[in-house]
């Protein structure tokens, strides 16, 4: 079986719980619109980004560059803040993707889960350390002069 769209399971009530379940006072996108200004027109909003899904045609506007400072302050690292209305196609998009997917994720996953946090994550890895009775933790970090990566390997199970 090949998927090509889960996009037909998606209507306007599907969009209207993704606009409810999207953060209203967040950083504004390109487009400067906040929640509040999408919130004017509501229902022709969700209609134009549903059209566009469903037919093919979105396409995600520019996102705003920012850099924030770091854990010191002596470094900043660059974000991207969508448009609102990108914001909330995103939350249907992920809403989708997780009624389809969590069912098939293992309970030692934890990365951008419902219900799940980095404190879970770092729970469990403390608990399947101390379960193994001692064991390797390998942190890497590597940098260049444009390009930083960070990595931890561990597996719970």
């Amino acid at each position: 079986m090949v998927f090509t769209t889960l996009f037909h399971h998606v209507d306007m009530d599907w969009m209207r719980e993704a606009y409810r379940r999207t953060r209203k006072n967040g950083a504004v996108g390109v487009d400067g619109q906040d929640g509040e200004a999408f919130a004017a027109d509501l229902e022709g909003n969700l209609r134009r980004l549903l059209d566009a899904a469903k037919s093919g045609t979105y396409r995600a506007p520019p996102v705003r560059r920012v850099h924030i400072p770091k854990g010191d302050g002596s470094q900043t690292r660059p974000i991207g803040i969508p448009t609102f209305g990108d914001k909330v196609l995103q939350r249907a998009v992920a809403m989708l993707l997780e009624a389809v997917y969590e069912q098939d994720f293992l309970d030692c996953s934890h990365g951008f889960r419902p219900g799940r946090s980095a404190h879970g994550a770092l729970d469990a890895m403390r608990d399947g350390l101390l379960s193994l009775g001692g064991a390797w933790v390998l942190e890497v970090d590597l940098r260049s002069s444009s390009t930083r990566w960070g990595t931890t390997i561990f597996e719970t199970c």
